[in-house]
């Protein structure tokens, strides 16, 4: 069986193009190396000298960097402040609304084990202890394991019955006035 000459043709000038690869780029990449360290002696190497000890006279800042950075921080302060501050009123909000919920969840709770909500008297704490005023829960159970505050720290309004509602659950808000816009009512949200 004979092989073809052409491959043998093609795999010899292959052989030849690497060892004068090897022959030309080593040298080549050693030369570039020398005159890059060459480079960096005579002409970087001044310069960052130059810096350096430029940097070590200079330890401290002026007054007027001082100034500038201090009116820079202001600026951004003065813009990002009132962005913080609105979120902080929105997730105040929001906290109110979702312990109003868990809230709502323990009052239905507490009517589906008793067949009715806890009284004004008996309060919100029905969801926590057992009530002992009348009318007293035949099947109560533990429904809270203490009762949630508003986003402000407040306590919330319990009022059974409500007027169009079995009970009215509501926050005073963010003013912490009770029958204002801001309220928070459960029927409502």
């Amino acid at each position: 069986m004979a092989q073809d000459p052409s491959i043998w043709n093609w795999l010899l000038w292959f052989l030849k193009i690497l060892i004068l690869a090897f022959m030309v780029g080593i040298p080549f990449l050693v030369i570039v190396v020398l005159i890059a360290r060459g480079i960096y002696n005579r002409y970087l190497k001044r310069a960052e000298a130059k810096l350096e000890e430029k940097y070590k006279r200079n330890e401290g800042f002026t007054l007027i960097e001082v100034l500038v950075v201090l009116i820079i921080l202001g600026l951004i302060a003065a813009i990002i402040v009132p962005r913080i501050t609105g979120r902080v009123d929105e997730a105040k909000i929001e906290t109110t609304k979702i312990q109003m919920k868990a809230i709502k969840d323990a009052l239905e709770q507490y009517k589906l084990d008793n067949g009715m909500y806890p009284t004004t008297e008996q309060g919100l704490e029905a969801l926590v202890e057992k009530p002992s005023s009348p009318p007293v829960p035949p099947r109560w159970r533990k429904y809270l394991d203490k009762i949630p505050k508003d986003g402000w720290d407040r306590e919330f309004i319990y009022i059974s019955p409500g007027v169009n509602n079995p009970y009215e659950l509501r926050s005073k808000g963010p003013d912490g006035e009770e029958g204002t816009e801001d309220d928070i009512d459960i029927w409502k949200i």
